[in-house]
């Protein structure tokens, strides 16, 4: 039987609802110490969040910002949420990482798996200040991006390794802790990570 070719389209394929952590050596003070969920990742490039850094801001600021009114914080099942320094790309704009069930609006959202999308809209942050929104979520200002072949060529430079996302990860465990149980997931330890290329 004739070894199975592997090709690029195939790599992107298993790119997309994975994580990126980013390797010791990294300097890049938007990368340093990050875990990036990627969201998107085909011939066009690729679309992530960074999932483990928390601003000093939440969602009650947020909406007061754009002027979204919703139930007081005393009356909601959950308080205020930090949010995310998602990447250096679109900072003004807001992305809601979410679980959901049934139909999505295509104008506004990407199905990343299926029951975990990414929206983009007002609708959704006046649905979660309102008490109606997705039952687990991450709100980040910026995403991070990558052009046609770069995140590959990152890869191949040793710049991150590629490991499993879940959604006890993505929104359950303390930001701070999201590096290292990623990392302990895939079997390392960063700070022993050796400088060779490769993946999990």
């Amino acid at each position: 039987m004739p070894r199975r070719k592997t090709t690029m389209t195939s790599i992107r394929k298993t790119l997309r609802n994975t994580l990126l952590l980013a390797m010791p050596h990294v300097r890049d003070p938007h990368f340093c110490g990050s875990v990036v969920y990627l969201c998107a990742h085909d011939e066009r490039g690729a679309m992530g969040l960074i999932i483990n850094r928390p601003l000093n801001i939440n969602t009650q600021d947020l909406f007061a910002c754009i002027n979204i009114r919703g139930q007081p914080d005393q009356e909601k099942k959950n308080g205020p949420q930090h949010l995310f320094m998602g990447g250096p790309v679109s900072i003004g704009s807001s992305f809601v990482l979410h679980s959901y069930t049934g139909a999505l609006d295509p104008d506004s959202s990407l199905a990343v798996t299926d029951d975990i999308a990414l929206t983009s809209s007002r609708d959704i942050l006046t649905d979660i200040a309102c008490d109606r929104g997705p039952s687990q979520l991450l709100i980040s200002l910026g995403c991070a991006s990558w052009g046609p072949g770069q995140l590959e060529q990152e890869l191949c430079s040793n710049a991150w390794i590629n490991g499993a996302a879940d959604k006890t990860l993505l929104f359950s465990t303390p930001a701070e802790e999201r590096l290292d149980l990623a990392a302990a997931r895939i079997g390392i330890t960063l700070a022993l990570v050796s400088m060779e290329a490769g993946h999990a």
